[in-house]
């Protein structure tokens, strides 16, 4: 659906033709050598050389552990562990599991608030995000219906910034401001995101439109799925799954793309909304957040060219054929499989394939299963014998987290937004926690200049 009136049509047209004539010409004037980057002072994507992160500063709200380091230096694999506020994410799942209770908003008080809550606490925090998850009026119709988008998370990011509109004191600063802003963004997040597919649908798919308000006594994963269902019907199995999707994705430490562009933006002095809509920005890319439809678009190429999904042999092959670049996408990765910190082991990936195992059984999709399980199993022997590289890898979650989302009837449209409203919590832990920090400064990293100097040449004598 495009947005360019006819009148635009030649101006759009020239313009491009005017780019295209002197794209040359840039290239020429800023190419950079890949040699420039050699140099052990330059930390290109903000990592030493044996592939660890920079460290640019401390946090007490998410630890990502996947391997220790020796005396030398050298990092040795280990199984990966993930804590939320010190407390191990196993343990975390467990005791809501066992008690058979939604999740995600105890994980969300646990973030924001540095312990887990009473059950008082509890009740009175979901009573509020439930409350707050109804939009402001006219915000749906003003800032979704009329200016809909084919991609949901640019209409999230969109939706963030608009909400500073809608905020009386939108650059109040203070803990107890931050906090209060924070609690309405978390329990505004899926409402967003489920208008935002319903609009497109409705304008880019031609199907009907239909828009739900979230319902009292439903948590956030259950109101998620009866948004964007037509008949409003899920299975609390269903709703169970998602929670503990969005318990897995909310918080991983602020080394990660998305939570250190919120980090760098809120030190700047910014208000929260224009630092979480660039932490939203960050998610969306496909090196990021957008990994698990890289996944799904994966399997269903191994899907076509696998005929016996049972056979080793023949699903290493179809690897081998993805790691040279000749099936997939040709881009040569394996997506879903190596972590920049998880070596041995991702949590996430292996509390969710333990998970996902049910409700596999119960939609008949059980073989689906075992086949990503076979190419998580496999990938490592095939990556070590083509590349002859010694980095171990592991499944990280994006292997099986859209699988989930399929079984669960969510389209791949949805898949990153689902990430980002559970991430939502995480971004604004770190802006609170960056704002608050008593050694708080702007972050700004160097960039080498290898340009060479030059006069200025008058208009009139330049060719």
């Amino acid at each position: 659906m495009a947005y360019v009136s006819m009148g635009e049509d030649a101006l759009v047209l020239n313009t491009k033709s005017f780019v295209q004539a002197h794209a040359e010409e840039y290239e020429r004037n800023s190419y950079i050598k890949p040699e420039y980057y050699e140099s052990p002072r330059i930390k290109r994507g903000l990592r030493n050389s044996d592939g660890t992160g920079v460290l640019v500063g401390v946090t007490k709200i998410g630890n990502v552990q996947g391997y220790t380091l020796g005396d030398d230096g050298e990092r040795i694999p280990q199984e990966g562990h993930l804590y939320y506020r010190g407390i191990d994410i196993n343990d975390l799942i467990s005791g809501f599991i066992s008690e058979d209770r939604f999740g995600f908003e105890e994980t969300a008080y646990l973030i924001l608030f540095g312990q887990l809550p009473t059950a008082q606490k509890l009740e009175e925090f979901k009573d509020l995000l439930n409350k707050w998850s109804e939009l402001p009026q006219g915000f749906t119709e003003d800032m979704i219906l009329r200016a809909p988008s084919p991609d949901i998370m640019n209409k999230l990011a969109r939706s963030v910034l608009a909400l500073y509109s809608y905020d009386a004191e939108p650059e109040q600063g203070g803990l107890e401001s931050e906090l209060f802003k924070a609690t309405r963004l978390v329990a505004r997040a899926s409402m967003i995101v489920a208008h935002a597919y319903a609009v497109k649908r409705h304008y880019y798919d031609r199907e009907g439109l239909y828009l739900h308000h979230s319902q009292p006594d439903m948590s956030i994963a259950e109101n998620f799925l009866y948004s964007i269902r037509r008949d409003n019907s899920f299975t609390r199995e269903e709703a169970k799954l998602l929670d503990l999707c969005l318990v897995l994705h909310a918080e991983h430490g602020g080394g990660n793309n998305s939570a250190f562009t919120c980090r760098a933006v809120t030190s700047s002095g910014t208000d929260i909304y224009s630092a979480i809509a660039a932490a939203v920005g960050s998610l969306k890319g496909p090196r990021h957040g957008g990994a698990n439809i890289q996944v799904s678009n994966m399997f269903r190429h191994i899907k076509e060219d696998v005929k016996d999904w049972k056979d080793d042999d023949e699903i290493k092959a179809e690897l081998r054929r993805i790691l040279r670049g000749d099936a997939g996408d040709g881009s040569g990765l394996i997506y879903g499989m190596g972590h920049a910190v998880y070596t041995l082991s991702d949590p996430r990936a292996v509390i969710l394939r333990r998970f996902a195992r049910n409700v596999a059984e119960i939609k008949g999709r059980l073989d689906e299963l075992e086949l990503i399980e076979s190419v998580e199993r496999l990938s490592p022997k095939v990556f070590f014998s083509e590349t002859e590289s010694d980095k171990v890898i592991c499944a990280n979650v994006d292997l099986y987290s859209g699988f989930v989302y399929d079984m669960l009837g969510i389209p791949q449209e949805l898949f990153t937004p689902l990430f980002a409203t559970a991430r939502m919590v995480g971004w604004c832990a770190h802006r609170i926690e960056e704002i608050t920090n008593p050694r708080n400064r702007i972050m700004r990293p160097a960039y080498r200049s290898i340009s060479k100097k030059q006069p200025y040449t008058p208009l009139d004598e330049r060719e």
